[in-house]
This record gives C-alpha cells, structure tokens and sequence, in this order.
C-alpha cells in the first residue's frame, strides 16, 4: 500500500482558501453586526449591521426618589378602563397586575406629541395576571388597557414601582389625573 502525502502545494492552496473564506465572513457578518461597519452593504441586507449594539441606556440616575403605587379598579362586564404613567425616555416602571378572572389588555405608549391613535402596543393578550418591567423608549404616556369581557365583575388590581410623577385614568366617567 502506498500512502499519499498531500503535496506543498495542495496545503498552501488550502490555506489560502480558508484565509479567503475568513476573510469574507469577517467582511460581510463581523464587522457590520459587531462594529456597525459595512462596506459591502451586506449587513444591512439580511439584518446583521449593528446587533451587538444597545439601543437602550444600561444605567440612568434621577434626582428624584422613586414612586409607588397601588391601585384598583372594579370593571362591570364589557367595561373597560385604560391607566397611564407620564414617563420620561428611559424610565423604568416596574409593575404587576392581576385579577381574578381571565381579561382583555394591551400595555402601550404614546410618545409625546404625537396622535394618540398612533399609540405602540408592547404586550397585548388576554390574561389574569402579568408582571414585569418596562422602560420607556420615548417620553410620553405608558400604561394600560383592561376590559372585562366576562359576565361577572373583576377587580384588577395594580401594583408599581417607578421614577413618575403623575398618572391619569381615562374611564367612563371622564379623566382623572394623581400626582405622587
């Protein structure tokens, strides 16, 4: 049996081409997703340019000390009622609602300024219960909608914590704005 032994040449043909081939993943997926640089326009064709790049701030301080609040609202059936913080961009708002039964709600914003009707929807669904925490991408209003679509009363109880000064209620009976 004789063994093959690649050839000087057959290595260096090799080495070239994985040099080449790294060359070019380097060119057209490193450096735009992980320097925001593309010179090819590649990156921005199939979403890579910028994604190791924050879009929020990690660390924000405020003069002010934090707010909380604790609120509740007894909803008929198909009533509804809708509860926004004024946030600056980047507050945080930490929250958790629940309810005894199952209810219809979108946690939203509206950037100051705008049309209402162009209000951005985060989180939308049908649930008893949701926690978390939101930051704000723009200034604005930010909060809830709930609507009972069951046959019998809820409650829906409300819990925050946060770096606001003021939230309004928008129900039947009109606006109602509290300061903290």
């Amino acid at each position: 049996m004789s063994e093959r032994t690649p050839s000087s040449k057959s290595i260096w043909s090799t080495v070239l081409a994985s040099f080449v081939v790294g060359m070019l993943a380097f060119v057209l997926f490193v450096l735009p997703a992980e320097f925001g640089i593309d010179p090819t326009g590649f990156g921005s064709v199939i979403g890579v340019k910028g994604m190791s790049g924050y879009s929020v701030q990690a660390l924000t301080t405020e003069e002010d000390g934090y707010n909380t609040d604790y609120i509740e609202f007894i909803l008929a059936p198909y009533e509804s009622i809708e509860y926004k913080y004024e946030l600056d961009a980047g507050q945080a708002l930490l929250y958790s609602w629940r309810t005894q039964a199952e209810v219809v709600f979108d946690l939203h914003s509206e950037e100051e300024g705008t049309d209402p009707e162009d209000s951005v929807s985060f989180s939308v669904g049908r649930a008893a219960q949701e926690s978390g925490t939101y930051v704000a991408p723009y200034a604005g209003v930010h909060g809830w909608f709930w609507e009972n679509r069951g046959l019998q009363e809820v409650t829906i109880k409300l819990q925050t914590v946060g770096y606001y000064e003021q939230s309004t209620t928008y129900g039947a009976s009109g606006e109602y704005k509290r300061q903290f």
